[in-house]
């Protein structure tokens, strides 16, 4: 494809000021550019240098004929406006008759930005893709920097062959003189002529030594170029944890790799540079040296990170990328090799394979090269580690809150280079468990480091104590991305979530910069609770994602709402009014709180509160078809009738049999117990064929019980060995048991 042809469909995508910059209006019009496309293109614009004087004749042929041709096109284009603009383009261009030479340069120059934005753009057909690559350009190194940099290089380039050139036509000349010198015919015009040609190239080649400032430019231009480039990489780093807690997260590491191999070109050809000067320059030598070492290090990612919380026996996946795999050298497979290390060895970072604090297996990969992604990847695909070796743990310090990291390393030989380099990268932060129900206790440790950790912090501190804005912030990003919903936590919400987590719940000031701890987060019980109140968030998370997240993200739950604010906005409100929100005493429970009707001798309303329905009792029905069965609700708050804002979440009733049977069907009932207490129970409806006049059973309560742990909780926290694992949820053997569901229909269908 022609060059035009490519850059033009990038042009609409460009920044202006890059634009003018390719094409400045008065000198080199974009309409030159492209009307006069194919015949730029033919010419060799790449032997014009402003050194070679003795190039201006063909250089003022070439702006001759394109004044020519501007004219030509003008008087044959039908547009009008199209028409005046090159007539004016013609007669702007005639400003180089007196130096032609400078106008060859802009066009060699011009045609060599062309070349490397091409090189720097992905290869992509869709538009779309180019918009996507220039908005992402934006968090990249200026283009127009790496730009300036690997134009500098060319010109580096260009002014060793002219000296060359230079040096060999002032040799022959001297030669020349010296041969003139002894013959008697020579004339006085012949030396004088010979003696100033002479001292014009002396000139020009002392003009040249400029060469050792340009390069000396390049190697800080590199260098600038360089660290933007690494910080971008620390960036990259960090935007993939923060996607940990529901940050967003662009994983393509296409752009990165492409700097990479920029940079990692124009340190070989400046390299290259210093090595055909006469005399050495040795403090660029050792910089650019260095800059190699660096950028050769540093280009190895962990492109998939193993999961945060790795339980052991158990299998897993993790992927490292090196971003100049195009540039290792061919020959010996390149093996990387992963080992787990702890917090300690993840601060020296000097380690050898027999430092191990745990076993893993499968901890080889080969770096293998994809000619389709141009990626070069080695790929863990069946890790596990077999044993883990703890630390000595102080005071209250249990095993899900100690941090690993799976260390990476490798030797890489790149093409045009002697020497072998020892690289490593570590990924982010692991907690190892063995059993299940430790899960939960090592996640919130993983989302504490990954939410308030420093950038630049000693591996793996993390501060004791955050602003509750921080953590408010954290909550709402981690709920709104596991459930997922673009319904945020409200005002209410987060309010409510700071008096529980503080136990202020008369509090109602602001929150915002109280100090939150870890104890508080995930360390000690809430009041009056068997839990934390990460476990209490946590199992909030898990049943709305599970079962709640169209009723969420459509505003129909309330969720986290105290009991004071509840009767405060229901107080006023009529009989039948409701609201969903989570349970405060149970994990992963939803409840619906409504006004009902004022007991026997009372004169007042009263506010009620359901049985929470947990995960379990809404695998048995949807809470939409529970809401239709109750009804003692009948406005959702403030005032909307529940048949039409929930009626999109019924179920289809059951109309046919299926072998003979008799159709079942499980309803929700609210009842009333000992002392008033709002609880569910079920009930079953036995439909006859026709479906009239259907019998309705009440299954009698079954006594709640609470399931035995099989150790306390502190010793599940602080020990490596397997324990049984348990729900904290009580099993209640109502409507929302996960008990033998053909128990209780047995029971029902031989009712007397």
């Amino acid at each position: 494809m022609a060059q035009w042809s490519r850059i033009s469909q990038l042009i609409q995508y460009l920044p202006d000021e890059t634009i003018n910059d390719f094409y400045p209006t008065v000198t080199f019009a974009i309409e030159v550019r492209h009307f006069l496309s194919e015949w730029i293109e033919k010419q060799r614009w790449e032997d014009f240098a402003l050194e070679n004087v003795e190039q201006e004749a063909n250089a003022r042929a070439l702006l001759d004929e394109i004044i020519m041709l501007l004219q030509s096109s003008s008087q044959q284009n039908a547009n009008v406006v199209d028409k005046m603009k090159l007539m004016q383009i013609s007669k702007n261009m005639s400003m180089f008759q007196h130096q032609p030479l400078q106008f060859a340069v802009m066009v060699r120059d011009t045609l060599r930005k062309e070349r490397v934005l091409l090189r720097a753009m992905p290869q992509v057909n869709n538009p779309q893709q180019h918009q996507q690559y220039i908005t992402r350009e934006s968090a990249f190194p200026s283009m127009q920097e790496v730009d300036h940099l690997v134009l500098k290089v060319l010109e580096v380039q260009d002014l060793r062959q002219n000296i060359h050139q230079v040096q060999e036509e002032l040799n022959w000349e001297r030669q020349n003189y010296e041969s003139l010198q002894g013959t008697m015919d020579t004339t006085v015009s012949e030396v004088t002529r010979l003696q100033n040609h002479i001292q014009q190239l002396e000139y020009n080649f002392n003009t040249m030594a400029t060469r050792f400032q340009l390069l000396r430019e390049c190697v800080d231009c590199l260098d600038q170029c360089q660290t933007q480039l690494l910080s971008r990489l620390k960036a990259w780093r960090g935007e993939q944890y923060k996607a940990t807690i529901g940050h967003p997260f662009n994983d393509n590491l296409n752009v990165l790799q492409m700097w990479c191999e920029q940079l990692l070109g124009v340190n070989g050809k400046l390299r290259q540079e210093l090595m055909l000067i006469v005399d050495p320059i040795p403090e660029l030598q050792e910089r650019l040296g260095q800059l190699l070492q660096l950028l050769i290090q540093s280009s190895l990612v962990v492109d998939k990170q193993p999961p945060q919380v790795i339980k052991t026996q158990s299998k897993f996946s993790t992927t490292v990328r090196y971003l100049l795999g195009e540039k290792v050298a061919p020959g010996k497979p390149v093996v990387v090799r992963a080992q787990i290390i702890n917090e300690l060895q993840a601060r020296s970072l000097n380690i050898t394979p027999s430092d191990n604090v745990g076993e893993v297996i499968n901890n080889t990969a080969i770096l293998e090269h994809n000619t389709t992604s141009k990626s070069t990847c080695a790929t863990f695909r069946n890790m596990s580690i077999k044993k883990i070796k703890r630390a000595d743990r102080k005071g209250s310090e249990s095993v899900t809150e100690e941090k690993f990291a799976l260390l990476f390393s490798t030797e890489i030989t790149i093409t045009g280079c002697d020497t072998a380099y020892r690289i490593q990268i570590i990924s982010l932060p692991v907690v190892v468990i063995v059993h299940g129900s430790q899960d939960n206790n090592a996640l919130a440790t993983i989302i504490w480091d990954c939410a308030f950790s420093e950038p630049d912090r000693l591996p793996f501190v993390v501060p004791e104590r955050v602003p509750w804005k921080l953590m408010c912030s954290t909550l709402n990003s981690k709920f709104t991305s596991e459930v997922p919903t673009h319904h945020n936590l409200d005002h209410y919400n987060q309010h409510f979530l700071a008096q529980k987590i503080f136990d202020k719940p008369d509090f109602n000031d602001d929150f915002s910069n109280m100090m939150v701890s870890w104890t508080q987060f995930n360390k000690e019980v809430l009041p009056g609770r068997l839990f934390t109140f990460w476990q209490w968030f946590e199992g909030v998370i898990d049943l709305t994602k599970k079962h709640l997240r169209t009723y969420w993200s459509d505003g129909l739950i309330f969720g986290f709402i105290g009991k004071q604010h509840l009767h405060l906005i229901l107080k006023e409100r009529p009989n039948g009014t409701f609201l969903l929100r989570f349970s405060d005493s149970e994990i992963g429970g939803i409840t619906i709180a409504y006004v009902g009707a004022a007991e026997m001798g009372e004169h007042k309303q009263i506010i009620k509160n359901i049985q929470p329905f947990t995960k379990r009792d809404l695998d048995i029905r949807s809470l939409g078809d529970r809401i239709r069965d109750i009804s003692d609700i009948t406005f959702l708050y403030p005032d909307f009738p529940k048949h039409d804002v929930f009626k999109m979440y019924y179920s289809e009733p059951q109309t046919s049999t299926s072998g003979g049977y008799i159709p079942v069907s499980l309803h929700t009932k609210v009842g009333m117990e000992t002392g008033s207490l709002a609880t569910n129970v079920t009930s079953v409806a036995h439909h006859t064929e026709s479906h009239h006049n259907a019998a309705i059973y009440q299954v009698p309560q079954f006594q709640q019980f609470t399931p035995q742990e099989a150790i306390t909780r502190e010793q599940m926290e602080t020990s490596d060995s397997p324990a049984v694992e348990f729900s904290p949820d009580p099993a209640v053997f109502s409507d929302e048991a996960t008990g033998d569901m053909d128990l209780v229909l047995n029971s029902l269908l031989n009712f007397p």
